[in-house]
């Protein structure tokens, strides 16, 4: 299979999208099969769930789309419906009508008169009409909201001095300002336990009517009870067939958390996920990352089912080994280090299915719990997901991308020797250590830094592995073959941060998604601080930008100084620091670079953000209905896919 799978299935507008093997499922028992599927099934049911938490149109705009795109019997062929097609297809990409990166609202690329021919062609039983509603009040109030650039232009936006509530489309909030929701939680906060603190507001919508303002919680009987009902209940079919008791406790565990909302039962489910590690499959289902709320405290839905790749774990098995030591040995100060590093996992898994906010779109390692009080009490686990690594790595290979943008040839041997594995044990050495590395002095709120902390978190974690990649550590444990091998990582660290994600952003526009400002910030921040040694440059040949680094030790040097700056802002809640760190470096673009930037990589004809189609599981059952075996196939479609799991999974009203 490896040497005739075609990771490619198509490209459009700024996305790429790819296939992922799934190795080893073959090898699997059955009993391990049947857990993947019934997890599976619970990780697709919450899929609508996302969508209206992007946006409370959302899901109403893409079922408009879906119901045109299915009835339409016009022409099809003309270039306004090849338009119309890519906006579908780029709103399943991104989870409703922003970009899943950028946030910045989608534009149509056909007119609103199109969009209005295309609607009243088809039968007005097949559209997705609210209660006591006609289709001219639906196009009345829809229209505004995809056509016009002024009305809810960012899914979440950053800008500094701005009420970032009133001013993100996000659907964590109706009615409230950016002021009353953090009172709101100040109160709570004020009222819990300091040293175990729930992460208050995580999973439900704020809201203001008649003047008073109160929580809708997402659970049974609640908000999007419909979908997590049937997560429950593929849930529940899963623990009947989990590996063992620790598994069954955290599948229950989880399954309390679905019914009663409560946090503390959040927090009992989250210690007892990361005390698993001898279970072989694994899974993520929930309320997880805050990147899509401007506070940074709601979480978006998403789920993941993979099992451990036991080859490549030895690697991430023996960075943990040592996390004392990475702590011990930080450049931070001694105050923000933790005395005893506690319940640090790592594996290397292997994905089966991506779904809510990981799907198309995903990360390719992930730490949890975010909770601090549980890393620092009880740990936490991490992992890289290798299959999507190679999916990656595999696409990309021979698309002239190196050669358009590195220095020169000694660069691109560099790269071409060693990238692959550098980039994995930087994804490793953040997610495993950077992460869990560090703490907060007592009293400070984990919600201090505000609209900054996932920025600061990032860039905490980001530094963390950058500076130890190039420690000896990495060759004495076997995990680099020889003490060159860093610099791999740190040149393409660096041309990325400088230079090569600005493909990912449009001309005029800012740094705005955390990932990216951490990264440019970093960047940025050691080019400064490097100037006048020459440590990093960005130098011009033949007209074109380049980076260049003369001095990779010195590099790692600044590096690690940033990383104890960046440690005690978070570890002191130092919200105006991390505020200047952040906007100084983290926030403005060279707009000749960036126009440049953009000429060059437009000549390659490749796309900037990339994502995934899930395999299909299929039960087989005998004559008596029994199950017999799941089969996995790799030929659905990325339209076929997303129709399908619109029809299937259509959970949230």
């Amino acid at each position: 299979m490896e040497e005739t799978f075609n990771y490619t299935v198509e490209q459009f507008a700024d996305l790429q999208i790819l296939r992922y093997r799934v190795p080893g499922f073959e090898q699997l028992t059955l009993k391990q099969k049947v857990l993947i599927y019934y997890l599976s099934q619970a990780a697709l049911e919450g899929r609508d769930i996302l969508f209206d938490q992007n946006g409370k149109y959302n899901l109403q705009i893409r079922r408009l789309l879906e119901a045109i795109y299915l009835c339409y019997k016009g022409e099809r062929t003309t270039e306004e419906f090849r338009r119309f097609e890519v906006y579908l297809k780029r709103v399943w990409f991104s989870n409703g009508i922003h970009h899943h990166y950028a946030c910045d609202k989608l534009e149509p690329g056909f007119s609103p008169e199109y969009f209005m021919q295309l609607i009243t062609s088809v039968p007005s039983s097949a559209l997705p009409l609210a209660e006591g509603e006609d289709v001219q009040a639906m196009c009345h109030k829809l229209f505004p909201v995809i056509f016009n650039p002024d009305i809810m232009p960012k899914r979440v936006n950053q800008a500094d001095g701005e009420d970032l509530l009133l001013t993100s489309a996000a659907n964590y909030y109706e009615g409230v300002t950016q002021a009353e929701a953090e009172a709101f939680y100040a109160a709570q906060k004020a009222e819990g336990n300091p040293d175990e603190p729930v992460m208050y507001g995580m999973n439900s919508r704020l809201v203001k009517e008649n003047g008073r303002i109160y929580e809708q919680v997402w659970k049974s009987g609640g908000m999007y009870s419909e979908a997590i009902e049937k997560i429950i209940g593929w849930l529940k079919k899963a623990e009947n067939v989990a590996e063992n008791d620790a598994q069954r406790e955290v599948i229950r565990l989880l399954i309390d958390f679905y019914r009663t909302g409560d946090l503390h039962t959040f927090d009992a489910y989250s210690i007892a996920w990361l005390k698993d590690t001898a279970s072989h499959v694994d899974f993520v289902n929930g309320f997880i990352e805050s990147y899509g709320d401007p506070l940074g405290m709601k979480a978006s839905w998403e789920s993941i089912v993979d099992f451990k790749d036991t080859e490549a774990t030895r690697r991430t098995e023996t960075i943990s080994g040592e996390a004392q030591w990475f702590e011990d040995h930080s450049p931070v100060d001694a105050r923000f280090k933790k005395e005893a590093v506690k319940g640090v996992s790592a594996k290397v898994i292997t994905a089966a299915i991506l779904a809510g906010d990981l799907y198309p779109s995903t990360a390719i390692g992930i730490n949890l719990p975010n909770s601090n009080w549980i890393r620092s009490v009880h740990g936490s686990k991490s992992v890289t997901i290798g299959n999507l690594t190679e999916a990656y790595n595999r696409a990309a290979r021979g698309n002239g991308f190196r050669e358009e943008f590195v220095y020169s040839e000694k660069e691109l041997h560099l790269l071409d020797t060693y990238a692959d594995l550098t980039d994995d044990l930087h994804t490793d050495l953040h997610e495993c250590l950077g992460h869990g590395s560090g703490k907060l002095l007592p009293g400070v709120d984990a919600d201090a830094l505000k609209a900054y902390g996932s920025t600061i978190e990032e860039a905490r974690a980001d530094l963390f592995g950058l500076y130890y990649l190039a420690d000896a550590k990495m060759v004495e444990l076997g995990l680099l073959p020889d003490a060159d091998a860093y610099k791999a990582e740190y040149y393409s660290y660096m041309m990325n941060g400088l230079m090569t994600q600005l493909v990912r952003i449009e001309p005029g526009r800012t740094v705005e998604e955390a990932h990216m400002r951490n990264r440019q910030l970093i960047a940025r921040w050691v080019l400064e601080q490097g100037k006048e040694e020459q440590v990093a440059e960005l130098v011009t040949r033949e007209g074109k930008t380049y980076v260049r680094i003369n001095d990779y030790a010195r590099l790692r040097l600044l590096f690690g100084r940033l990383l104890a700056e960046i440690q005690r802002i978070k570890s002191e809640g130092d919200y105006e620091a991390a505020r200047r760190m952040v906007e100084t470096y983290g926030v403005q673009i060279d707009p000749a670079l960036h126009a440049e930037v953009l000429s060059r990589y437009e000549r390659l004809h490749l796309a900037p953000y990339k994502g995934f189609i899930n395999p299909v599981y299929t039960l087989q059952t005998d004559t008596e209905g029994k199950v017999t075996d799941v089969q996995i196939s790799y030929t659905e479609g990325y339209a076929e896919q997303m129709l399908r799991y619109s029809r299937e999974y259509a959970n949230v009203k």
